[in-house]
């Protein structure tokens, strides 16, 4: 059972673009996002924000607590924990909570949520695992069909999300629309959802 294992992959990940999770997640959230912060450089000051300090310390105790119920109920053959990845030809990187090797010879992404048990997965947390998803195929070179969310309120419950092809390429397509913004400096279209723009930290200067 291997422990923070670096799996960078290409001969220098330095030397491209590489997004982060959060960054790609920030755009699915709203374009303007990459806007203000991968073009205009206008920090969001995330250090301040409730959810991210205790997500942060939520993840630090998670990795010292090792659940062995993943073995017998996921059919788990063998995990990483805390691996980071990166793959220039995505144009991507990240650490990964944790990384499956499974029964039937697939891998899977495991990834903790600050957040009670869903029946439907928040889009963002199911782009998050196809994304790990893609990191994991390209490290490995085996098959990514599923991926796991455990929701760490009210109990560690555990939810299985099968990935598609269409949750990869949509992936991939979302890496491109945030490199074109950051490529082309142009201001993209706020969110669809007005209700997200009560707390963000970029309120006051979108218009």
């Amino acid at each position: 059972m291997g422990e923070g294992i670096d799996l960078t992959v290409g001969p220098n990940p330095d030397s491209v673009l590489m997004l982060t999770p959060s960054e790609i997640l920030e755009y699915v959230f709203c374009p303007r996002f990459t806007f203000f912060l991968n073009v205009l450089r206008i920090s969001q000051k995330e250090e301040k924000r409730y959810k991210v300090r205790k997500g942060r310390e939520l993840h630090g105790r998670r990795s010292r607590k090792n659940p062995g119920y993943l073995r017998k109920r996921l059919g788990v053959v063998k995990r990483w924990t805390d691996v980071y990845l990166a793959s220039p030809s995505l144009h991507a990187r990240g650490i990964v909570d944790e990384v499956l090797e499974l029964e039937d010879g697939s891998m899977a992404p495991l990834d903790y949520k600050m957040t009670f048990p869903r029946e439907r997965p928040f889009r963002t947390h199911r782009v998050q695992l196809a994304l790990y998803g893609l990191l994991i195929a390209d490290a490995w070179q085996r098959p990514v069909r599923r991926g796991y969310l455990v929701y760490t309120r009210g109990g560690n419950s555990v939810c299985p999300i099968d990935l598609t092809d269409r949750d990869f390429k949509r992936v991939r397509r979302t890496i491109g629309e945030v490199i074109d913004i950051i490529a082309n400096g142009h201001l993209p279209a706020r969110t669809r959802f007005p209700q997200r723009c009560l707390d963000c930290c970029y309120a006051n200067i979108c218009v």
